[in-house]
């Protein structure tokens, strides 16, 4: 029985149910093993409890925003 797993950060209900649907088809396809075979859990982390390059998501995310921001500024200036 395959399992799929993923570890993200807050999802609403809808983007659960999207990506369990889409994962599971995809899965199936590929491997060739039917749909009903398939376990998949979402293991949801906050921001805070994930890192990359020695910075919480969280301040990743903010510090992406701002610079997103800032260039739409510009663009539309």
């Amino acid at each position: 029985m395959p399992y799929i797993t993923v570890e993200s950060g807050s999802l609403s209900d809808k983007q659960k149910e999207e990506l369990i649907k889409r994962l599971t088809e995809v899965s199936s396809e590929i491997m060739e093993v039917p749909q009903e075979f398939f376990v998949t859990t979402i293991k949801e982390v906050p921001d805070i409890n994930f890192g990359i390059g020695g910075k919480t998501i969280d301040k990743v995310k903010a510090e992406y925003m701002q610079i997103f921001v800032n260039k739409n500024l510009h663009v539309h200036e």
